[in-house]
């Protein structure tokens, strides 16, 4: 055996062992010659299952989807070229998600760089500002592996620090590519050299700013906490328990996993969306000081009513050390752990410090009436319509269910028409760069890395977008329900300003494709039902959700019908 073939055998399994040691048990595939050294030592190693996917936009937003179910890093391999280039929008996703990312982007030696050899781009830097680090590696070289490992831990640890993100190493080899399958087994068999362990604790504030906050919020008459999208559930319930301590009304966007669970309450809002575009309200209802958790909240109205108060104090509470926030209105920023720091908070609170319950109460009345009237709206429709979806959504799923969300129109109305309640669901959504695709993949990753059972819904725009990623559920065998909103373009465009330009709408925003998705669904094995009406809706959920495999349940609907359908429910609302 050559020296070379050794050399390289060592460096790739230092790669993929150090990976392994440090949490990555999920390594996603894309097929092709230039990443064989990778794709061979992980099909090999023990501890690493393996995920082939075939189309590397797919691929990204798969292992995005997955590394999101687990909380953990997960790996992404694809070969050199514009393979590498595919990648960049699951890293743009990942990067504003908060998400983990390891990619290994395989590439040709310098020495075939920048020289028109055949399948080479400039891969150096290739995603930017996208990442929380890039290295590009050298070519597998003697004496190097101890750098190596070290830089192994070091990308994992950059991508699991607060905040988490995408890390990508760029790794050139050159030909041979066929790593020693025996020399790989050999490797693997006998204790490896320990890689460095890299420790990152949460940052947590001192007693002065917990002592300092607990003053400053108890002295508040007009409070707000605003709960926007955040994946761990254990902020959602220890911003309740400050909601509670407090006795202020706590604004949770159904992302935030603040809306559904044991810890929703009577001070949890739901129907703020809806009730806050009422100016009347608003023009009432000024607030002293705003509270706010996770990202920025989905809803257009909430960030008017907000932009409307600059004199309210708002503070940041960020444990990713992050900036978000777009208002450019917040007076504090607090960059430590925010679960931590609400619960100290609510621990030190005094009810007889609490503001009088007529605050309270006003937001919690705005919420039974809102809800009490959307209820009565959509029980006068006979025919489905894509407001009641969600509102279906919220008595069937069943306890401990997983609702992924697509972008546009889909999200808002889970905004406005999700019901809290304290049945637990874990909800999420792609609102890093709110964009249509990988929304599929994304999903299938969920189900993938463990959570059940997945719903996704989904617009027929984004579903079409991504219409490669089914391709995982039938490779992998997945078990998941796809909610088609189908109304045959852009839903969304026929609520904002485009809408006006009769002429041109259609052709420029309204998009019509008048694609048969049934056909589709076949293509890739799964079950596909036309619901139409809501006892076939709640059957054919039924069965996705305790069936196997694929089930796509297409919903159509009509764009012009569901604008006024939006608008009769706030008209009704702000009467």
């Amino acid at each position: 055996m050559p020296e070379s073939d050794n050399l390289l055998t060592d460096w790739v399994v230092t790669i993929i062992d150090g990976l392994a040691r440090g949490g990555v048990s999920d390594i996603v595939i894309c097929p092709g010659s230039r990443n064989t050294p990778l794709s061979l030592t992980a099909a090999h190693h023990p501890a690493v299952r393996i995920w082939m996917q075939y189309d590397e936009r797919s691929a990204g937003f798969f292992a995005f989807g997955m590394a999101r179910a687990r909380a953990a890093p997960v790996a992404l391999i694809c070969t050199s070229g514009t393979a590498a280039a595919n990648f960049l929008p699951a890293v743009v996703e990942a990067n504003l998600s908060r998400v983990p990312l390891l990619v290994l982007t395989a590439d040709r030696p310098r020495e075939m760089r920048d020289n028109g050899a055949p399948q080479t781009i400039d891969q150096v830097g290739i995603y930017g500002s996208n990442t929380r680090w890039f290295s590009d590696l050298p070519e597998p070289t003697g004496g190097l592996l101890p750098y190596l490992r070290s830089t192994v831990a070091r990308a994992l640890a950059i991508a699991t620090d607060l905040p988490a993100g995408p890390v990508h190493l760029n790794c050139p080899f050159r030909e041979p590519l066929v790593p020693d399958r025996s020399r790989i087994e050999s490797i693997l068999a006998v204790p490896s050299p320990q890689p460095p362990q890299i420790i990152t604790p949460r940052r947590a504030a001192g007693a002065h700013i917990i002592e300092r906050m607990t003053a400053e919020l108890s002295a508040a008459e007009r409070g707000l906490i605003i709960c926007g999208p955040h994946d761990d559930p254990a902020l959602a319930e220890s911003a309740a328990r400050l909601s509670q301590a407090l006795g202020w009304p706590l604004l949770a966007d159904p992302l935030s996993q603040a809306r559904r669970g044991p810890h929703v309450g009577a001070l949890t809002i739901g129907a703020y969306d809806a009730f806050l575009r009422d100016k009347r309200f608003t023009a009432r209802h000024i607030p002293d000081l705003v509270l706010r958790l996770g990202a920025m909240p989905t809803s257009k109205s909430l960030l008017s009513y907000l932009t409307r108060y600059p004199d309210a104090r708002q503070i940041v509470m960020d444990g990713g050390a992050g900036w978000r926030e777009p208002t450019n209105l917040a007076s504090e920023h607090i960059f430590a752990d925010e679960i931590h720091l609400c619960d100290r908070i609510a621990g030190q609170i005094r009810t007889s410090n609490r503001p009088p319950d007529s605050w309270a109460e006003v937001w919690t009345s705005a919420e039974r009436d809102a809800q009490a009237v959307i209820a009565a709206q959509l029980r006068d429709r006979d025919d489905i319509s894509e407001p009641g979806v969600f509102a279906e959504l919220s008595r069937i799923l069943p306890a401990g269910a997983t609702l992924f969300v697509a972008n546009s129109m889909p999200v808002r109305d889970l905004d406005t028409f999700l019901l809290p309640g304290p049945s637990p669901l874990r909800i999420l959504g792609n609102r890093g760069a709110n964009g249509i695709d990988g929304l599929t993949s994304t999903a299938l990753g969920l189900v993938a890395g463990g959570l059940g059972p997945v719903v996704f819904v989904t617009g027929d725009l984004s579903f079409y977008h991504d219409s490669n990623g089914l391709l995982a559920a039938k490779l992998h065998r997945m078990d998941a329900t796809i909610i088609l909103i189908n109304n045959d373009g852009g839903g969304i465009f026929s609520f904002l300003p485009q809408a006006s330009e009769t002429d041109q709408f259609e052709e420029l925003f309204g998009v019509p494709h008048g694609l048969n998705f049934a056909p589709l669904a076949e293509f890739y094995g799964a079950h596909h039902t036309h619901a139409e009406d809501w006892p076939a809706f709640r059957t054919a959920v039924g069965a996705g959700i305790t069936g196997t495999g694929l089930h796509i349940i297409e919903v159509r609907t009509n764009r012009a019908r569901n604008v006024t359908d939006h608008r009769s429910i706030w008209y009704a609302i702000s009467k």
